[in-house]
């Protein structure tokens, strides 16, 4: 049987140590150095199975520590994140697609990775101030929609508000338009009924100024039959004296053989005795009115002659049926049998008796 070949010889190198390591604060014993050993083919365990290598602590101590630190890192943004936004702290979820970190928590992941270490807490640390990031950027946003919707409101209210304000200015200048032109209108009409009552008073007397004007005129052209008179019946008066039940003319007492005037121009068509009458003289007008003149105490003109306003004609007398000297006249229109009343006649021709 042959003997075993020695295994070459590995060169000596001197133990290096970490002049610190991460986590520790001194050296340990089982992370070396060890002696130096130099395996035969008679030494050497032919390998079965599996072969599995055995973890260092310190690497997953160094890598637990990069982690905490990490974690740390993430939860102090989010914690400033949260002081400085004024909301609840930012829960922290780390997402399933980050490198390395599955393989911290699995038994056959290599724990000698310090570079794998540094990326997961690099990782963590990122993860923690984008999300807090991103909480501060939603916060943002939802403080500026309502913000938005808070001006939108405000906005809508005042524009509520200088719609009802301008529809009360509106209304209030309908209703003052509406007063002033009724008022307008009133106005309008008084001035008008106004004016149509001054046109009517002015036309009245305007009539009444001419009416004066021709009774003016008329009373040059008429005159009274006799003066120094007085009235002492007048027409329409009832009593036993008159044959007919009343009276049916003018009576101007006076003391006989007063002069009897033409009362205006015209022609005699009677002159003499008629009965109740005693002496009468008639004067026919242009118009056909007859005036008659009775009781004369004598005659001074004869039928038709022509006579003047105020010539004389008779003289008052107390013959027929009297009572007393007086001139009884009336008047007959058209000749007519009935008379009207003297005293509204002479009025109506400018003459007051």
């Amino acid at each position: 049987m042959a003997s075993n070949r020695p295994a070459p010889e590995a060169p000596f190198i001197p133990a290096q140590h970490e002049s610190e390591t991460f986590g520790y604060g001194s050296y340990r014993a089982e992370e070396g150095p060890w002696e130096e050993w130099n395996p035969t083919e008679e030494t050497v365990t032919p390998v079965r199975g599996r072969h599995r290598v055995a973890k260092q602590r310190g690497g997953f101590a160094r890598s637990s520590t990069v982690l905490g630190v990490g974690v740390i890192a993430a939860v102090g943004a989010g914690g400033m994140a949260s002081a400085n936004t004024g909301k609840p702290p930012v829960s922290l979820s780390l997402p399933d697609h980050l490198p390395s970190v599955g393989s911290l928590f699995q038994d056959d992941s290599d724990s000698s990775d310090s570079s794998g270490s540094s990326e997961t807490a690099t990782a963590l640390a990122q993860a923690g101030t984008a999300s807090a990031d991103g909480e501060q950027g939603a916060g943002e946003a939802l403080r500026n929609r309502i913000m938005a919707q808070a001006e939108q409101q405000r906005s809508k209210a005042e524009g509520k508000a200088t719609a009802t304000a301008l529809a009360a200015a509106h209304q209030e200048t309908a209703a003052a338009a509406a007063k002033a032109e009724k008022d307008a209108a009133a106005q309008a009409a008084a001035a008008r009924d106004k004016a149509e009552s001054d046109a009517k008073k002015a036309a009245e007397a305007e009539k009444k100024a001419a009416a004066a004007k021709r009774l003016a005129a008329s009373a040059k052209q008429y005159a009274l039959p006799t003066s120094s008179y007085t009235i002492t019946s007048t027409f329409g008066q009832a009593g036993s004296m008159w044959s007919s039940g009343h009276h049916t003319g003018l009576d101007f007492a006076a003391p006989t053989g007063t002069l009897i005037k033409a009362i205006h121009s015209g022609t005699i068509t009677q002159a003499g005795w008629a009965g109740a009458y005693g002496y009468r003289t008639v004067l026919t007008l242009d118009d056909g009115t007859e005036l008659w003149f009775c009781h004369q105490s004598s005659i001074s003109v004869s039928a038709g002659q022509k006579v003047s306003t105020g010539e004389v004609i008779g003289r008052v007398g107390a013959t027929g049926n009297v009572t007393g000297p007086h001139l009884h006249l009336e008047v007959h229109p058209g000749g007519a049998a009935t008379g009207i009343d003297p005293m509204a006649w002479l009025r109506g021709k400018g003459l007051n008796p």
